[in-house]
């Protein structure tokens, strides 16, 4: 017995020691793809664009694209490889693209390397549903991807401010060698990426994380035409549309939106959508564990993760819209960080369903409705930016962000995925001790 304990106490140990580098990983991708967002005008100015707003807002959308266009490749690589080799991989990649958009000398080549830094990530999050549907049973599984989501929340919440800080901190450096300093943040911030790839790949063994090599592992055949009839896959993809596309908006252009409509300081507006951020982290942490804690008392899969998305979503639009009425830059931001946390307590649901419902092919089914998020969150930045060049205002933004949200609401009360896609079932609830 003592043997056997020791053998599941080392299991859970792995379990948490692959989750927390995937959360890492997870925060680390999240402040490099918000690098340009809080110097967006300076970089504008250094590369000599025409319009601001149309031009960087054009650049954030190819990143989404080049996302979104992988996601499908990615993840079907996850299914083959194993979530520790592709992800190492994808790691070094877009790390060493982040270091190539430094040397960016004008708009065609920032969308290149800034497209290409897209195309690498997009591997991420399939690989880690991958990992977490491997290691994880189903009465554990929105803990696990709650805490996977604050990781994501709090890189995109810590990086405005600490891109900020560190465009101040550069400055003498910049004049000392007569660059740029958005230049050296992005050099900078390809370190960590690096650092960690080295990190995951000699600390989690493949008994921790097992790759899919062998009859028994490798996963069945992709039936691509039972995905494209799939109603539940449908609303899915669908939710992720709609909820991506509105929560990119705190990594591209509410820095800009603030200083616009609040006049505040370029600073500021780093700390101020931080402070937004964090109700993004607490909201997905306890959105797993109370989506969790529901399906234990109740052993519903509705309530605890179709209903919770529902009320986080219609919670969201409504504050967002309230937000617009405070006359107050602090209550204005108080209502907008209750709302992220709102979004991201039942956002938690779709990482969850879509593990659930992907079987041993979660990547793959995973990446299908990752994509269609990140073509929602492609055209949020690209949308915007074309609003406000039309208008000049730029609280459509906010109306924007809240209108979406609630056609997310709408999704999720539509859908109610039953089993698995294609009647498998996950290696989670067949491999992993509960």
């Amino acid at each position: 017995m003592s043997s056997e304990l020791q053998e599941e106490a080392e299991i859970r140990s792995g379990r948490y020691q692959v989750l927390t580098l995937l959360c890492a990983s997870a925060a680390i991708a999240y402040i490099q793809r918000a690098a340009l967002s809080v110097p967006a005008e300076e970089v504008a100015k250094d590369l000599q664009f025409s319009d601001l707003a149309r031009d960087m807002g054009s650049i954030q959308s190819v990143w989404y694209f080049a996302y979104a266009l992988m996601q499908i490749p990615a993840g079907w690589l996850a299914d083959r490889l194993g979530a520790r080799k592709a992800l190492t991989i994808f790691c070094i990649v877009w790390s060493l693209a982040t270091l190539l958009a430094a040397f960016a000398n004008g708009y065609w080549t920032l969308v290149l390397t800034w497209g290409l830094m897209g195309a690498a990530q997009a591997g991420a999050f399939p690989c880690a549903a991958k990992a977490l549907g491997s290691i994880f049973p189903d009465s554990q599984r929105a803990r696990a991807t709650g805490m996977l989501a604050a990781g994501m929340t709090i890189g995109g919440a810590i990086a405005p401010i600490l891109a900020a800080f560190f465009l101040e901190a550069l400055i003498p450096s910049a004049r000392a060698i007569g660059i740029e300093r958005w230049r050296l943040l992005l050099a900078i911030y390809a370190i960590p990426g690096l650092l960690w790839s080295a990190l995951f790949w000699y600390w989690i063994s493949e008994r921790k994380l097992p790759a899919c090599h062998g009859v028994q592992t490798r996963p069945p055949a992709v039936d691509w035409m039972r995905m494209l009839s799939s109603l539940p896959l449908g609303l899915l993809c669908a939710q992720q549309f709609f909820r991506a596309a509105g929560m990119v908006f705190f990594t591209t252009w509410f820095p800009t939106f603030l200083q616009k409509t609040r006049g505040v300081s370029q600073l500021d507006s780093g700390i101020l959508t931080t402070v937004a951020g964090i109700g993004g982290v607490v909201g997905s942490l306890t959105g797993g564990f109370c989506s969790d804690w529901i399906l234990k008392k109740t052993g519903s899969q509705r309530l605890s993760r179709q209903g919770i998305a529902i009320a986080g979503m219609s919670a969201c639009a409504i504050l967002i819209v309230l937000s617009y009425y405070a006359q107050d830059t602090h209550q204005s931001i108080a209502l907008i960080t209750l709302g992220a946390f709102c979004a991201t307590f039942g956002g938690v649901s779709g990482y969850t369903v879509a593990i659930g419902f992907g079987g041993k092919n979660v990547a793959t089914v995973f990446s299908t409705m990752n994509m269609f998020g990140n073509i929602g969150a492609a055209l949020f930045p690209l949308t915007a930016g074309w609003l406000v060049a039309k208008t000049g205002n730029w609280n459509l933004i906010l109306f924007l962000f809240a209108g979406v949200m609630a056609i997310d609401a709408v999704c999720w009360a539509l859908l109610n995925p039953q089993g698995t896609l294609f009647g498998d079932q996950n290696e989670s609830d067949t491999n992993a001790s509960g």
